[in-house]
């Protein structure tokens, strides 16, 4: 059983942002009930590539551990609704527009009155005050302003994006870490508090010495491809069967290991090569070097052999050889968890790792309004007529497994 299976938890959030918050929270035992809208549901069940019977694959992943209640939060029988939810909870994440919640009746001043206890994370591109706050704020806009987009990519070509949504799921981190220092400082107090969580400086919080080596030295950070200006060696090397690899040797009893293994020991006493700052100003003719040696290994007998005499070493993973990987397998950092529409699906493990406490992957997305009716009543204490009364009037939805909805 998870650290967190005393804390209830509403998400209203949707996409990427909010919805990982929400997963991480899940991961380690939180009860998260999903709000979504009655039909459609989040978008992120349409989102992404999917199998050839048009199920997201993305959604298996960040709705797991969670559960469903489709509810029309436009209507005033459904913001009722999660006002009497509320009252019971520990935390409620959310990261619509500001302003959003407070038009519904839902905003941090009425549901602290409702419940002093509780913690609101509200996730947004720019947060919940200052000029741009009530900018549209996605993670690609996000990771721009937040410096990232600016030094990812090569300095003779336009800044690239990472491949995934990195500025959400940071985002997301952020409102679950701010969530748990949240409810530590609740312990204490016995009141909860707005944890304001915004994309752009979530972007920012992870930019190292960024903003101190322009303020200080007039140094601008530019994009440089595959390495780090004054690291090395650190880069990708090509290996003899086709494949990359990559060495971390920028320690200067590393590199001398490496030297030793490259069959020249002598490089570790060259003036150009013995420190790390002589490395750094010769950082492109040794990786030239070091390529040259790659270049002519197969990949494997490089992995083993440097990583037998303690140099960094591993090789650019995509998925099949992320999922083929023993030391993957043997930590089980991927898990195929049982589905009703894939019959299984691989997806990656919950983490850290708790060693007594530790998280866990029930179950996957859930369907649309899975929990509503069990929800309603646990949670809210409504009765059969009732549920029965909002489903009619489409203010909820519930799913029928019979029917698959």
């Amino acid at each position: 059983m998870g650290p967190l299976t005393d804390i209830k938890v509403i998400e209203m959030g949707q996409l990427i942002a909010g919805p990982f918050c929400g997963q991480y929270l899940a991961d380690f035992g939180a009860e998260v009930v999903k709000i979504e809208p009655p039909h459609t549901g989040d978008a992120m069940r349409q989102w992404g590539r999917t199998d050839d019977q048009g199920n997201s694959l993305w959604w298996p992943v960040i709705g797991r551990n969670k559960k469903s209640v489709a509810l029309d939060l436009h209507s005033s029988q459904g913001q009722e609704i999660v006002r009497k939810l509320a009252v019971g909870v520990d935390i409620v994440v959310e990261n619509f527009r500001p302003g959003t919640l407070e038009r519904w009746g839902l905003g941090w001043e009425v549901l602290s009155q409702i419940n002093p206890r509780l913690i609101m994370v509200r996730i947004t591109g720019f947060g919940q005050s200052g000029p741009y706050a009530d900018r549209a704020g996605f993670a690609s806009v996000c990771e721009a302003m937040g410096g990232l987009r600016y030094i990812v990519g090569y300095p003779d070509r336009p800044p690239v994006r990472l491949g995934i949504s990195i500025g959400d799921t940071l985002a997301g981190l952020h409102g679950a870490l701010g969530a748990l220092m949240a409810l530590h400082e609740r312990h204490r107090t016995g009141l909860g508090q707005v944890v304001d969580c915004s994309i752009y400086e979530s972007v920012l919080n992870i930019m190292e010495s960024l903003i101190p080596e322009y303020d200080k030295g007039g140094y601008i950070r530019e994009r440089s491809g595959g390495i780090l200006p004054g690291i090395a060696p650190s880069n990708s090397y090509p290996t003899h069967d086709g494949h990359e690899i990559i060495i971390g040797a920028n320690h200067d009893t590393v590199f001398r290991r490496l030297c030793e293994i490259m069959g020249a020991p002598e490089m570790a006493d060259n003036p150009q090569y013995a420190t790390h700052r002589a490395r750094g100003e010769h950082q492109l003719e040794l990786d030239e070097q070091i390529e040259k040696w790659t270049s002519c290994r197969e990949a494997q007998w490089l992995v083993d052999s440097l990583s037998k005499v303690g140099v960094p070493a591993g090789l650019v993973f995509c998925a099949p050889e992320i999922l083929a990987d023993p030391h993957v397998k043997a930590r089980q950092a991927v898990v195929r968890v049982p589905d009703d529409r894939f019959g299984e699906i691989a997806m990656q493990n919950v983490a850290p790792r708790l060693l007594r406490s530790p998280g866990k992957v029930q179950h996957t997305g859930p369907e649309l309004g899975e929990h509503t009716e069990a929800i309603l009543k646990n949670w809210g204490g409504f009765d059969d007529t009732t549920i029965f009364s909002l489903c009619e009037r489409g203010i909820v939805h519930q799913y029928c497994k019979t029917s698959r909805g």
